[in-house]
């Protein structure tokens, strides 16, 4: 069997087509991250009128800070909740609409639709709806007789941005769930079906060890954005608050780097972030990977 090789016409064309990418990535990510590495090393004031050379020092006050050890476990808490509750419903929502026949085209473009909106402006949303004043939500919870204020109480607080970052992410992992479920050959269902296994034993046994690549590569994606891209979702809900209950890292970065002016510790809150994240994904390929049919 012969193998078709691409050629190009002229020596310097596949450089030219990579180019833009090569220079956008070290626009926007090694140039940043070599700043924030080199900042991490250094103490400045809030003018930047003076830089001390510190080494490790500010990694060795952060880790004993307590404020930022809290930080770390809320981030553990935020993640695992976020990323649990997005792919768990968009799991729910892929397997309904994958069964609807005429009006599947019509779902998938009606659960998309909030993939399109900000994250603040997804914030905002959710902070209406569970407002203690005019949210519908802490209205009915106070009928039920539980009295909802995620301004004072922690839990409530980080229930609230844990719901609004996983809806902004449940419309990216259906699409990608329906899609896994389309490729799923529907003559291993059907066999399964006149064996007599029923439908919960099907989707367990045939259709969710099918969908493991499609799962491991949302698993991996909504780690990141709940550690990276939920920003905007935490300033405009809660703001870290209260009593530093959803002060995740990301959020902590901004508040000591842009807000408490303490440069130095914000760069190397980031150097660490970003450590974290590469540190997961790589556990994550290394071993969750093994347990993935492809």
């Amino acid at each position: 069997m012969q193998t078709k090789r691409m050629t190009f016409p002229g020596r310097w064309l596949p450089y030219a087509l990579l180019a833009p990418q090569v220079v956008i990535t070290l626009i926007f990510f090694i140039w940043p991250a070599s700043q924030a590495l080199y900042q991490s090393l250094l103490r400045e004031d809030a003018f930047g009128l003076r830089t001390t050379f510190v080494g490790l020092e500010n990694f060795v006050r952060l880790f004993g800070d307590p404020l930022y050890l809290n930080s770390m476990k809320v981030t553990l808490i935020f993640s695992l909740g976020t990323t649990l509750l997005s792919m768990s419903l968009a799991l729910l929502l892929a397997v309904t609409v994958n069964r609807m026949i005429r009006s599947r085209s019509s779902y998938t473009t009606l659960l998309v639709w909030p993939y399109a909106i900000a994250p603040a402006i997804a914030g905002v949303l959710w902070w209406f709806i569970f407002n203690p004043s005019i949210g519908i939500v802490p209205y009915l919870l106070d009928m039920l007789g539980y009295r909802w204020n995620h301004r004072t109480s922690g839990g409530d607080a980080m229930l609230l941005v844990i719901i609004a970052a996983a809806w902004k992410q449940i419309s990216y992992n259906v699409l990608f769930f329906l899609a896994g479920l389309q490729s799923i050959p529907q003559s291993l269902i059907e066999a399964a079906a006149i064996d007599g296994a029923s439908p919960l034993k099907r989707f367990w046994t045939i259709v969710f060890p099918l969908l493991s690549p499609t799962t491991f590569f949302l698993l991996v994606v909504n780690v990141v954005y709940a550690m990276f891209d939920t920003f905007g979702v935490i300033h405009a809900t809660t703001s870290g608050g209260p009593s530093q209950a959803t002060n995740i890292l990301v959020y902590k970065v901004y508040a000591d780097g842009f807000v408490g002016l303490n440069l130095g510790s914000s760069a190397a809150q980031s150097v660490i972030l970003m450590a974290i994240v590469i540190a997961l994904t790589v556990v994550q390929f290394r071993f969750i990977e093994r347990r993935v049919n492809y």
